[in-house]
């Protein structure tokens, strides 16, 4: 694979930075929901879910930017991918249904294997789609992204700028139609299809790979870094009274509203992230540790919610106030010492004895220049 200029795994910190900040948003949105509610940092984070739409639009970004005229095989890609994220996908599985085997709760084999298979998000029955892992169902749909990327890079890249903003658009226009377009079936069918099925999301990809070749090819944008932070941020606080006035289970609530509306602020913030660092700014967001959490963020998306609920079936939900926020800090903290021990420990040697295992002879391994998996 071709070096990117000026190479290096985090040739995009920042990138990698606000890969911490959106698991923080989600991390937060289950311990909001899940444990108890904090005023005022609850309202906020309440559909925090978003962050993986943000995740979804990245891996289309980084992954554009990465092979974009590399000439990697399909083939040495896919096997790249699986070297990423299945085997802390399998370690988070076989620990989260030990967590649900002590609380008691039986999780059918079929579930199991259908998301060590990556395949679970296809399935509209939540015990398969939510079953071994419930924070895994996203990376089914990486999953399919990533056996789609070889076909969809090869379609667009040797496009014009155009072609790409007239695909940025129309993806963008087709999430506005399948929103309403998918209200008249059955609540917990419309749910999975907007929330889940790979199809629906992958739109949001999409997005993410075009601005990934503008960006590679030279485009830079307009909006500045602060102005698309304030938008994703104002965007959130917006969706406070719209779910005072609008019930979660209406089809045209913001819980629905902040995952399919959200991805074209997301990708305003991340190609203005990526403008930032390849004009050589100062962000904020590329400093050693941030990083580092960075890095830790996929383990900490697959663990954090097994720490939740074993916290919560030991100890029981804690009394709103004083005992909320400290029972928050303990499952923030252990959960992030345990993603950092299992990045280190699983994630990160498992990927490179994988990787090693296959490539052209004589190339060295390559990563993604922000360690992106799309969590």
């Amino acid at each position: 694979m071709n070096a990117i200029p000026g190479g290096g795994r985090d040739r995009l910190p920042s990138l990698t930075g606000l890969r911490f900040w959106a698991a923080l948003l989600v991390v937060l949105y289950h311990l909001s929901r899940q444990v108890g509610f904090v005023p005022g940092l609850s309202e906020t984070v309440w559909y925090g879910r978003s962050g993986v739409t943000f995740f979804f639009v990245l891996s289309g970004v980084v992954l554009a930017w990465t092979y974009d005229g590399a000439g990697v095989p399909a083939r040495v890609f896919l096997w790249r991918r699986f070297a990423r994220v299945w085997p802390l996908l399998a370690v988070s599985t076989g620990l989260s249904v030990a967590v649900w085997a002590v609380m008691d709760r039986a999780v059918p084999a079929k579930a199991v294997a259908a998301t060590l298979l990556l395949v679970h998000a296809w399935f509209p029955q939540p015990v398969m789609f939510t079953g071994g892992n419930p924070a895994a169902w996203s990376l089914s749909d990486e999953a399919w992204f990533y056996l789609t990327f070889p076909a969809l890079l090869a379609l667009l890249a040797g496009r014009r700028a155009r072609v790409w903003a007239w695909t940025a658009l129309a993806v963008t226009c087709a999430a506005l139609v399948l929103w309403p377009a998918l209200s008249g079936l059955p609540a917990t069918t419309r749910n999975w299809a907007l929330d889940y099925l790979p199809l629906t999301r992958f739109l949001q990809f999409v997005l993410g790979v075009v601005a990934g070749l503008a960006l590679k090819r030279g485009w830079r944008p307009s909006v500045p870094l602060p102005v698309a932070s304030g938008l994703v941020a104002g965007w959130h606080l917006l969706l406070i009274p719209w779910s005072d006035a609008v019930p979660d289970t209406l089809w045209y609530s913001p819980y629905n509203a902040s995952q399919w509306l959200s991805a074209p602020l997301f990708a305003a913030l991340i190609c203005a992230a990526a403008r930032a660092d390849l004009d050589g700014r100062r962000t904020g967001l590329g400093g050693p540790w941030t990083i580092r959490l960075g890095h830790w963020s996929f383990a900490w998306y697959l663990i954090h919610e097994i720490v939740i609920r074993a916290a919560v079936f030991h100890w029981g939900k804690p009394a709103p106030g004083a005992e909320t926020l400290a029972f928050w800090a303990g499952v923030l903290v252990v959960s992030l010492a345990l993603a950092g021990l299992a990045y280190h420990c699983v994630e990160h040697p498992a990927e490179r004895w994988l990787r090693a295992r296959v490539g052209r002879p004589g190339a060295a391994p390559v990563r993604p220049p922000t360690g992106v998996t799309g969590r």
